[in-house]
């Protein structure tokens, strides 16, 4: 179980970083690409297809709700990614509009970048320093 919790763990912690760094580096390109796709209804039925998939995948690969905090944590981020792919994928494109207005996406932009910085570093952190992981960098 430690091997798929720390390789999902690394995995989702690396794109939280290196997608929350793209984010603040390039934020008007973010913003400006977040409200192309909520204009764009059929674009925004594909990502919640591949979203949808993508958190199936990890819920069926990783439902552990013991063993410590970061095996709970990436369980928890797949239940997310699965009900946010269900969410785009049934969205009506006028609620997609609403959606974005109701979470103050661009006043907030800095908090949800932060949020996901924080939330890959630790992913990033405890999948290389895993308890029980013989390749974790403590664990030698």
């Amino acid at each position: 179980m430690w091997q798929r919790t720390a390789f999902l763990s690394k995995l989702i912690g690396l794109f939280c970083v290196l997608y929350s760094l793209s984010m603040l580096a390039h934020r008007e390109t973010t913003l400006s690409a977040v409200s192309a796709l909520v204009a764009e209804p059929g674009a925004l039925l594909v990502l919640g297809v591949v979203v949808l998939g993508l958190g199936i995948a990890m819920v069926l690969g990783h439902n552990v709700w013991s063993a410590g905090a970061l095996p709970i944590v990436v369980t928890i981020v797949g239940w997310l990614t699965l009900f946010k792919g269900l969410f785009l994928t049934f969205l009506a494109p006028a609620g997609a509009a609403a959606y974005l207005a109701a979470m103050h996406y661009e006043q907030l932009f800095y908090f949800y970048a932060g949020v996901t910085l924080a939330l890959g570093a630790y992913l990033t952190y405890g999948g290389f320093n895993m308890k029980g992981n013989p390749n974790a960098q403590g664990g030698r």
